[in-house]
């Protein structure tokens, strides 16, 4: 069942007072069209692929910054505010993107996408529309969160995949007395890598519809028992089940990556993109026999549709409405006329990275992440539910305090109704 996630201008939650009360002091840097970018990850074939553009257009040149993901999320908002940000507008759509078209950030794409629109699974090309005109469009690949583990851990300690909740207690209690190796690896340093834990514990415990109550601003919608039984259950893997330096560790260094490919860890929830980053980053690990991947456990007693999948359908480009025209032409062209290229699509799937594209599956065969590929296709093609990022999802306004106080969830610093309240009053 296909995804209808348009953006309706008005929706609940955005926020009343935001970076966007900064006055605009006019955007783009006079010098050309200019993108910002994230490290890590598939990004680096982002970065060929306007590499390859400037090569082949002296004359409509885009400069490129990349940016830890960390980072990059209050420096664009604070740029875009102040109405200096770069001409081509990376976001995860969701709250981000309501906020830039109702503050006026943005330009309208419609004109320029006709052709692109034919050619991206619809799932995907919803997440960028608000009020049914298209004002981002996307720009890389499907990114499902999945299950990576280390076979030789499982191996050396008699264990295998979890494929239910209880499988995964199982697994934790296997390993409780093991010096140097823990059931999950987690960056808790960088915290977003655990609103991936909160929100596939909330649908498999709840279905989908109890966080679309939070989107949709329902009063007291964070006061859910599945959200709350999935805080509770966080807390429990932060005492038993995540690695005891989860607080240390970060992912934009991609330490939580390193953990599982050590062998301190078993097994690593995180975004499809860290496919490409340990094949990049831990080579021998990837070559191993040993680096696999798997779907989120059942939850037996759970209401959620077991087919229900997470993460981010895409990252999405959007033009600055403060860009000067000729910034904005070159966007225009930019992603009418190159976005998705023979080249950089054969390059994402080399990497392991899924664009969504219509029938694409006869261009997995003889790539190096052939199995990758067809397992995370087939987990976005079956899915129920493709839920978006819980903190692309929520209003800006909300996000500060949401990432807060899931820290001191992990921690145990406060009680699940204690970050129940702090939301309900966000």
């Amino acid at each position: 069942m296909k995804r209808k996630n348009s953006l309706k201008m008005g929706t609940a939650g955005v926020a009343a007072a935001s970076l966007f009360a900064l006055s605009a002091c006019g955007g783009g840097s006079g010098d050309g069209a200019e993108a910002w970018i994230l490290t890590g990850g598939g990004w680096p074939a982002i970065q060929e692929d306007f590499d390859r553009w400037n090569e082949e257009h002296e004359d409509q040149q885009i400069s490129v910054e990349a940016i830890e993901n960390d980072a990059y999320k209050q420096q664009i908002r604070t740029s875009v505010g102040s109405g200096d940000a770069p001409t081509m507008i990376m976001s995860w759509t969701g709250g981000a993107l309501l906020e830039y078209v109702q503050e006026e950030r943005v330009v309208p794409l419609d004109d320029h996408v006709v052709d692109l629109e034919q050619r991206v699974h619809d799932a995907v090309w919803q997440n960028g529309l608000v009020d049914g005109s298209v004002y981002a469009v996307p720009l890389n690949d499907v990114q499902p969160v999945v299950l990576y583990y280390n076979q030789a851990v499982l191996d050396e300690h008699g264990l295998e995949l979890p494929e239910t909740w209880s499988d995964v207690e199982e697994i934790i209690d296997a390993l409780d007395d093991v010096d140097d190796v823990a059931a999950f690896s987690l960056a808790g340093g960088s915290v977003w890598p655990a609103y991936m834990w909160l929100a596939y514990l909330t649908d498999r415990h709840g279905g989908e519809g109890a966080f679309q109550a939070v989107v949709e601003g329902e009063e007291g919608a964070w006061d859910n028992e599945s959200i709350l039984f999935a805080l509770e259950t966080m807390q429990e893997l932060g005492e038993n089940g995540f690695i005891d330096t989860y607080n240390s560790v970060t992912a934009d260094q991609n330490e939580d990556a390193q953990l599982l490919a050590d062998g301190r860890a078993a097994f690593l929830l995180q975004g499809s993109w860290v496919y490409a980053t340990i094949n990049q980053d831990f080579p021998e690990f990837a070559e191993s026999g040993d680096f696999g991947f798997t779907s989120f456990p059942v939850l037996e007693d759970g209401a959620g549709d077991p087919s229900n999948i997470v993460g981010n359908p895409a990252n999405f480009w959007s033009v600055s409405a403060d860009a000067s025209e000729e910034e904005q032409e070159v966007a225009f062209s930019y992603i009418s006329d190159h976005l998705y290229n023979d080249e950089t699509v054969d390059e994402m799937l080399n990497n392991g990275s899924l664009p969504p594209l219509n029938d694409i599956e006869d261009r997995f065969a003889g790539t190096e992440a052939e199995d990758f590929l067809t397992f995370a296709n087939d987990l976005v093609a079956n899915a129920n539910h493709f839920q978006l990022s819980w903190d692309q999802a929520i209003s800006p306004a909300e996000e500060q305090s949401f990432g807060d106080s899931l820290a001191q969830i992990l921690s145990g610093e406060i009680t699940p109704e204690e970050f129940v309240d702090r939301m309900n009053n966000a």
